[in-house]
C-alpha cells in the first residue's frame, strides 16, 4: 500500500493552507485585539462575548495553521503518528474555553436584563462593523480553498460564526442608538451565546470520540465486519478495531481468520491486498491506514485475549 502524503502535490496544496490560514489568522487576531478594546471602552456584554468567541476560533485557526505544518513532519521512533492528536487536545481545550464564555454570557445576559448597563452605541457601532469587515476579508481568504482542505473547511465554519456574531453586535448597536433600549445589548450577548454553545458541545463531543478511541460515527463496525467476511478465502475476523489518530486519520486493525490452503498457494497476498482495498475505498470514511493480521483455523484457541 502507498502512501501519498508528502508527494509534491501534497505539499503545493499544504504551502496554499498554511498561507490562506495564516492570514485569516492574523486577521481574526487583530480583530480580537479591536473587540477586547472595544469592549473595556463600550461596557458591551455583546462585545465583550464576542471577544471570546473570537480568543476560541484565533486559538482554532492557529491549531489548524501548526497541524497544517506538523502533517509534514515525518514520525519518529517515539512518536508514531506524529504530533496529529495535539489537534484534539487543543480543540478540547478551546472548547471548554468556549463553554465557560457562554455560560458566563448567558448568566451576565440575564443580570443586565434585570439591571440594565450604560452602552456606548456609537462606540459599539464602529467596533463592531471593524469586526464584520475583518470576518469578511478571512472569509474571503478562505473561501477559494475550503473544499480541498478538512482545516480549512473547519476554519471557515467558525469564521462564518464570528460574522453572524459581529452581526449581533451592530443591530444591538443600531437598536440602542435609535432607540435607547440597553437591554438590546444584553439580548445580543445572549445570542452570540447561543450560537457558539451547541458549538462547544459538539467540539467537546468529537475530541473526546477521538480520545477514547471510539468508532468513527461515519462508520459501522457490523458493515466493515460483513465486507470483510465477503472477501474470498475470509472464514473469520476477530479482535476488530477501528478508531482516528486525529479528526482525519482514521485506523483499522483486525485479525482475519484464513483457510489453511492460503498459507500454501501463496493466496496470502492477493487476500491481504483485497481486505486493504475494501477498507480504503469501499466506505464514507477511507481506511487508508490497516494492518490485518492473517490467521489459519484454529489459531484463536492459542491467543491469550479475546475480542469480538
Amino acid at each position: 500500500m502507498t502512501d501519498s502524503t508528502h508527494g509534491p502535490g501534497h505539499q503545493h496544496g499544504a504551502g496554499s493552507s498554511r498561507s490562506r490560514l495564516a492570514i485569516a489568522f492574523g486577521i481574526t487576531a487583530s480583530i480580537l485585539i479591536a473587540e477586547v478594546i472595544g469592549a473595556w471602552l463600550t461596557g458591551s456584554l455583546a462585545l465583550l462575548v464576542d471577544a471570546g468567541h473570537m480568543l476560541t476560533d484565533a486559538g482554532g485557526l492557529l491549531v489548524a495553521l501548526i497541524a497544517a505544518n506538523l502533517m509534514l513532519r515525518p514520525p519518529n521512533d517515539r512518536r508514531t503518528w506524529g504530533l496529529l492528536r495535539t489537534e484534539v487536545l487543543a480543540a478540547g481545550a478551546q472548547a471548554t474555553v468556549l463553554l465557560a464564555v457562554g455560560i458566563y454570557a448567558l448568566a451576565e445576559g440575564l443580570r443586565r436584563l434585570a439591571e440594565p448597563a450604560d452602552v456606548d452605541a456609537d462606540g459599539l457601532l464602529a467596533f463592531g462593523i471593524i469586526g464584520l469587515a475583518g470576518n469578511l476579508a478571512a472569509l474571503a481568504v478562505l473561501a477559494g480553498g475550503r473544499d480541498g482542505s478538512l482545516n480549512l473547511r473547519a476554519a471557515f465554519l467558525e469564521v462564518v460564526n464570528d460574522a453572524l456574531g459581529s452581526v449581533a453586535v451592530i443591530i444591538s448597536a443600531v437598536v440602542i442608538a435609535t432607540t435607547g433600549w440597553t437591554r438590546a445589548d444584553a439580548l445580543a450577548g445572549m445570542a452570540i451565546a447561543a450560537l457558539i454553545l451547541p458549538r462547544a458541545f459538539v467540539i467537546l463531543r468529537e475530541a473526546g470520540s477521538v480520545l477514547l478511541e471510539s468508532v468513527p460515527r461515519e462508520l459501522e463496525l457490523t458493515e466493515i465486519r460483513t465486507h470483510l467476511l465477503g472477501q474470498p478465502h475470509v472464514r473469520e475476523v476477530h479482535d476488530l478495531h477501528v478508531s482516528r489518530i486525529d479528526t482525519g486519520t482514521a485506523v483499522l486493525t483486525a485479525h482475519v481468520v484464513v483457510e489453511h490452503g492460503c498459507f500454501g498457494d501463496g493466496h496470502t497476498m492477493e487476500i491481504l491486498r483485497s481486505l486493504q482495498d475494501c477498507v480504503a475505498e469501499h466506505f464514507a470514511l477511507p481506511l487508508d491506514h490497516s494492518t490485518f493480521q492473517l490467521e489459519p483455523p484454529g489459531h484463536r484457541d492459542q491467543e491469550g485475549h479475546l475480542h469480538s
